[in-house]
C-alpha cells in the first residue's frame, strides 16, 4: 500500500500497492519499534512516579510530560498507519476523535521543547530566582496551558466541520487523515499559517535561551555549558518535529526524482516523521541525566533481578551538597 505522511496523516495512492509479504513486514517494524519505544518511555514514566525526587522538580515534570506526550502520538500514529491496511477506511466520528488527539499532541511538542528551553535559561541565568519561578504547582498549570494553546488552532476546524457538513457526513466511513476530514480549503490555508506562526515562535524561544545560555556559559564554570548543549539538543528534536510539516514537501521533492521508489520513499518518510523523533527524547534527557539514569538503572536491575527484590528499596534522599545542586540546576 503507498502512503506519504501530511501532518499527522497517511495518504494512500490506489496506483500502487504493496504486496503481502512488504506490506506484513512494514507494518511488523512500525509496531516493533513503536511497542519498543513506548516500553522505553513507559519505564520512564514509572521512574518519574516512583521518585518523589522527579515528580516535584520542574524539570522533569515538564519532562515526562513530553514522553507522555511522544507515547500518546506514537500510538495513534501507528494505530492509523495499521488500520490504513487492514481496513482502509474507518467511521468518521473515530477518525475526528484520533485526529483531534493526534493534532493535539503534535501542536504540543514544539511549545514543550520551548518552555523546557525557558526553565533551562531561568535556571542557568536567574539561579536565584529559579525555586520561587519554577515551582511544580505552576509547571502543573503550564502544562494545562500548553494543551489549551494546541487546542486553539484546531477547535475552530472542529466547529467548521461540525457546522459544515450534514449528519450523513459523521456516520460515513473515510480514510482517516486531515485532508480528508477537513475538507475545507480555507482550513488546509489555516493550518499552514498556525503552524507558520508556532513554528517561528519556538524557534524564536530556543534561539534567545541559547545565546543566553551561552554568553552566561563564557563567563561561568562547565554547568552553565552542559545546559547550553541540552538547549542544541532541544533544536535538534524541534528539527525533527519540523518534518511533520514540511514531510510532504520533501515527499514530492523525492518522488518526483525517485518515482519508481514512491512506496519505500513514503515509508522511510513515515518512519522518521512520526517514529524516530519520539526516541530522542528519552536520548536527551533520560539517558543523559546522571541523575534520572542513576534511578532507572536501579529499577531496571530490581527488575531483572527479582530474587534481588527484597533488597529494591527507595533510595535514601539525602540533603545534595552544593557542588551536586549546581549539577542538577545546570543539566
Amino acid at each position: 500500500m503507498n502512503f506519504s505522511v501530511d501532518g499527522n496523516v497517511t495518504h494512500i495512492s490506489l496506483k500502487v500497492r504493496d504486496t503481502f509479504v512488504t506490506a506484513l513486514t512494514k507494518n511488523i517494524i512500525v509496531v516493533a519499534l513503536c511497542i519498543s519505544i513506548n516500553y522505553i518511555n513507559g519505564t520512564f514514566v514509572h521512574t518519574f512516579f516512583k521518585y518523589e525526587t522527579f515528580n516535584v522538580n520542574p524539570r522533569y515534570i515538564l519532562f515526562i510530560h513530553l514522553v507522555i506526550n511522544d507515547m500518546i502520538q506514537l500510538t495513534i500514529a501507528v494505530f492509523l498507519h495499521v488500520i490504513s491496511y487492514i481496513l482502509f477506511t474507518i467511521n468518521v466520528s473515530f477518525c475526528c476523535f484520533l485526529l483531534m488527539i493526534a493534532i493535539f499532541t503534535t501542536l504540543n511538542t514544539p511549545v514543550n521543547l520551548a518552555t523546557m528551553a525557558l526553565e533551562r535559561y531561568i535556571a542557568v541565568c536567574i539561579p536565584l530566582r529559579h525555586s520561587q519561578i519554577c515551582t511544580a504547582r505552576r509547571t502543573y498549570i503550564l502544562i494545562g496551558i500548553i494543551w489549551i494553546m494546541g487546542a486553539i488552532p484546531i477547535l475552530p476546524d472542529l466547529f467548521i466541520l461540525l457546522a459544515t457538513e450534514p449528519l450523513q457526513f459523521f456516520h460515513s466511513n473515510i480514510f482517516c487523515s486531515r485532508d480528508s476530514l477537513f475538507r475545507n480549503p480555507y482550513l488546509i490555508e489555516k493550518k499552514n499559517i498556525s503552524h507558520a506562526v508556532y513554528l517561528t515562535v519556538v524557534w524564536f524561544t530556543l534561539f534567545y535561551t541559547y545565546f543566553r545560555i551561552m554568553f552566561t556559559a563564557k563567563a561561568a564554570n562547565a554547568d552553565a555549558k552542559k545546559a547550553r548543549n541540552t538547549i542544541l539538543l532541544h533544536a535538534v528534536q524541534l528539527l525533527m518535529c519540523m518534518f511533520t510539516y514540511i514531510g510532504p514537501l520533501i515527499d514530492s521533492l523525492l518522488l518526483y526524482i525517485f518515482s519508481t521508489h514512491a512506496l519505500e520513499i513514503r515509508f522511510t518518510s513515515y518512519v522518521i516523521v512520526h517514529i524516530l523523533p519520539r526516541f530522542i527524547s528519552p536520548i536527551v534527557y533520560g539517558l543523559r541525566d546522571q541523575t534520572f539514569c542513576k534511578y532507572l538503572k536501579r529499577y531496571l536491575m530490581c527488575r531483572v533481578n527479582k530474587h534481588l527484590s527484597s533488597k529494591c528499596v527507595p533510595f535514601k534522599h539525602h540533603q545534595p551538597s552544593e557542588k551536586v545542586f549546581i549539577d542538577h540546576i545546570a543539566g
